[in-house]
């Protein structure tokens, strides 16, 4: 394998595998201390027992974000080096701001681990909220040099040199509320229905029903709105990517002929020797509309640019449909969430409620993938758009495929511990003893 396939398919891996963590240590403490206030608010103990449970994860997953993120971190200078040479001085700013966000993060969740009894409980409770906003911000701060990837600014670019560096301006390059916005969003969505749909299947399965039901509606009510407010992202980042990367949007929708009033295609199976989409739905002018606002606009096509300067069509419009799909489902299953809640609970006592709230358990995080496969490969063939392509970043050095397998068992490892971790926090959780707990103890 060449080091540039073995490269980017271990960037690939450990991103997968990271964003997960991530994404669930920056909304599970929004949980917890939701948890935390009513439990303040009622003093009822399933609260304090559902909060203790809640910090533990919190905690098991910013040790294993911290540890991922550390090696996905090593991986822009092991992998990328002409990228970080250029790079680094420019995009150095959000990578310097996220360590101190996550240095935040890390001080007030030991104050709020072990402040239990010892510290004022509002300013205990309050640290919770520092420990999510300081876990969003890193976030935002960690897509903004992404965003920065897809909208290069805060330099000029002159015979191959970058000049005039201004990092203020790269920090807030055109892409980055966008994107940052979208993916904020979807991290709510994913680990709100992820979360929610485990204590579902615990309710399915008739196992400490009440403690699991106040669970489900505390995670599955941030999953549920931001689920609802995702189109609205999804629609302003499709409006930013059809001005700034025209290929992209070409390749996201399968469209390889330029022409006015486009078609938005539903589906369909691409043939890429071929140039064309068999089996789609198409719906008239409507990409055009939803791009431009206009029905009448021009829509360029892949066949437009350069050979060697479009991404792969058929991943990327397979990724987009795939996240557009289940981001539509988890929309209606928020609206069902909300509209159950009006109902005087009625169908929180129907089996097939929780079937089905278990079973779109996995369904936000595949939609999170699917998106960063689209925002990653529909870049491709460039690692900073317009300037470098990624063959030109990618390491001299052989053999990067045996450090591509040794990062598959780091995080294969990192997943098997984790996985036994939440489980023993599952098994915890369904004991009946209601009784308050050891508030001292972790």
């Amino acid at each position: 394998m060449e080091n540039l396939d073995a490269a980017r398919l271990q960037m690939a891996f450990t991103l997968i595998f990271h964003i997960v963590f991530a994404c669930i240590g920056m909304v599970m403490p929004f949980f917890m201390v939701v948890s935390h206030k009513k439990w303040l608010k009622t003093r009822d103990p399933i609260y304090l027992k559902l909060t203790k449970s809640w910090q533990k994860g919190v905690a098991i997953f910013f040790v294993t974000g911290a540890v991922s993120g550390t090696a996905l971190s090593f991986e822009l200078g092991l992998l990328w080096p002409e990228f970080m040479k250029h790079a680094g001085p420019i995009i150095g700013m959000p990578f310097s701001l996220e360590g101190a966000a996550f240095f935040v993060e890390a001080l007030a969740l030991g104050f709020y681990l072990y402040g239990w009894d010892k510290i004022n409980e509002k300013f205990h409770w309050f640290t919770g909220i520092i420990v999510g906003i300081s876990g969003v911000a890193s976030g935002i701060l960690v897509v903004s040099a992404n965003g920065w990837m897809n909208a290069p600014s805060g330099f000029d670019y002159i015979d191959g040199q970058f000049l005039n560096i201004d990092p203020i301006s790269a920090l807030f390059n055109p892409a980055w509320f966008t994107q940052a916005l979208h993916m904020t969003l979807a991290a709510f969505t994913a680990t709100g229905f992820a979360v929610a749909g485990i204590h579902a299947y615990q309710i399915l399965k008739k196992r400490n029903i009440d403690l699991h039901k106040k669970a489900f509606k505390i995670a599955l009510s941030f999953g549920a709105i931001a689920a609802i407010l995702q189109p609205i992202s999804g629609d302003i980042s499709a409006k930013d990517i059809a001005k700034r990367q025209p290929a992209k949007l070409a390749a996201m929708e399968a469209h390889y002929h330029t022409e006015k009033g486009a078609p938005l295609y539903i589906g369909g199976i691409v043939n890429e020797e071929k140039q064309e989409v068999n089996y789609k739905i198409a719906i008239p002018k409507a990409l055009s509309f939803l791009a431009f606002g206009d029905f009448d606009a021009e829509v360029k096509g892949l066949n437009d640019f350069p050979a060697d300067e479009r991404p792969k069509v058929a991943i990327v419009h397979y990724a987009f449909q795939i996240m557009v799909g289940l981001g539509t489902l988890l929309l209606f299953a928020g609206i069902l969430f909300f509209i159950t809640l009006s109902r005087k609970k009625e169908w929180f006592n129907k089996r097939y409620f929780w079937l089905l709230f278990s079973l779109l358990a996995p369904m936000g995080f595949i939609a999170l993938e699917a998106g960063w496969i689209v925002t990653e490969v529909g870049r491709q063939p460039w690692i900073i758009h317009g300037i470098m392509k990624t063959k030109d970043a990618v390491t001299p050095v052989p053999g990067i495929i045996y450090s591509f397998y040794m990062y598959i068992l780091v995080y294969t490892s990192l997943t098997i511990a984790v996985t036994w971790l939440m489980s023993r926090q599952i098994k915890a959780l369904n004991s009946t003893d209601h009784s308050t707990p050891n508030t001292t103890s972790l």
